[in-house]
């Protein structure tokens, strides 16, 4: 077998370098080191398969193509859960059902596993209408119709009750909560008229929040998703249902800004997403998608299995989960648990079933999500 050994091999800037055909094996008892630079430095329109070290989050990263674009290959702490698990944690809690009304169950699903829903604990309270965030370590969960001004945190990697975090500085019911792995931030949310007040905490830290900005207009039931740098916010009611995107950026406080539009008017909205594309949707069955790092209006994603409303989702850096409440009657209740899959657009398929029917909005988190990376 033929041996190439070099100290400095590496593309010139501007120039070629040679292409490197068939087989090739690293033989190393050392390292190989690949390019590396924060996220603001990667490339665009790479081929796809190519590799580089973020500096940013301290992870391998792929180029997965011009309409997915880069994605993480591994990142430890959202994958060793304790218990032996392994894969990105999603637990939600916040709920009423037909029997049990006010429900402070939380449960857990491993996102790469398809199957039913497992007890996690219990939250502080007996509560509806929660907006959640996490970072890899932490959930919150952010005010609450019982809980007006209360947010409480959980630990992924053990099982248990919430606990006390702080305030947000004002009381508010029907909101929604967005974050990266430093920032959560509450969005919105009536107590008793709608607002449009943001405020954020540091997740690691416990303690009270302080003011971030304004959203455009007071509504309910915004849609929310990230990537690391700019949190997504879509659709809602204010008051009635609408179609507008907004976006703000975590480091850095301040209003949202446009942009662009979801292609129908969307009431209860929700949204998840990995690090590059968000899908949203709202009351009904019909998903839409957006490229995050470009502004734009939405584009067909497809179709849930059945008509949802007023339910949260949680994601990894592959899926995208939606849990709970039908949309029809009698009792608005179901159990039901799906999943898409970001990278190829389609309907949304049987993920497996929660502990409990549903038949209002829950909260959701989880350990992978586009904010995280």
């Amino acid at each position: 077998m033929s041996e190439f050994q070099a100290s400095n091999f590496k593309k010139a800037q501007g120039g070629s370098a040679p292409d490197i055909v068939g087989k090739v094996e690293l033989t190393s008892p050392y390292f190989f080191v690949p390019p590396s630079g924060t996220t603001a430095e990667r490339p665009q329109s790479c081929a796809p398969g190519t590799i580089r070290f973020n500096t940013d989050v301290g992870t391998i990263e792929v180029y997965r193509g011009d309409t997915i674009g880069w994605e993480y290959i591994q990142k430890r702490e959202s994958q060793y859960l304790g218990d032996g698990g392994l894969g990105t944690r999603g637990v939600y809690g916040g709920a009423s059902g037909p029997s049990n009304n006010n429900l402070n169950t939380l449960d857990f699903i491993t996102i790469e596993t398809l199957g039913d829903a497992q007890d996690f604990g219990d939250a502080i309270g007996n509560y509806i209408w929660t907006g959640c965030c996490s970072s890899h370590v932490r959930g919150l969960l952010m005010n609450g119709y019982n809980n007006q001004n209360v947010i409480q945190f959980l630990t992924f990697s053990s099982k248990g009750d919430t606990q006390d975090f702080g305030d947000t500085t004002d009381a508010r019911h029907q909101g929604s909560a967005i974050s990266n792995r430093i920032r959560g931030i509450a969005v919105a949310g009536t107590h008793p008229a709608a607002v449009n007040t943001m405020d954020y905490v540091t997740i690691a830290q416990t303690g009270n929040a302080v003011d971030f900005g304004d959203v455009a207009t007071a509504g309910v039931f915004h849609g929310t998703s990230a990537s690391s740098t700019r949190g997504i916010i879509a659709g809602g009611n204010v008051p009635s249902a609408t179609n507008v995107i907004q976006f703000i950026t975590f480091m850095t406080t301040g209003d949202a800004q446009d942009f662009g539009d979801l292609a129908a008017a969307k009431g209860g909205a929700r949204g998840c997403s990995n690090a590059t594309r968000a899908v949203h949707r709202g009351d009904g069955n019909t998903l839409e998608f957006i490229t995050i790092a470009t502004r734009g209006n939405a584009t067909d994603f497809g179709d849930m299995t059945a008509e949802q409303a007023q339910t949260n989702t949680c994601s990894s850096s592959v899926r995208g989960v939606f849990p709970g409440r039908s949309a029809g009657a009698p009792s608005f209740a179901t159990n039901h648990i799906e999943f898409i899959t970001f990278a190829t657009t389609g309907n949304a398929q049987d993920f497996g079933d929660a502990t409990d029917d549903f038949s209002s909005y829950q909260g959701f988190m989880s350990t992978g999500h586009g904010g995280i990376g």
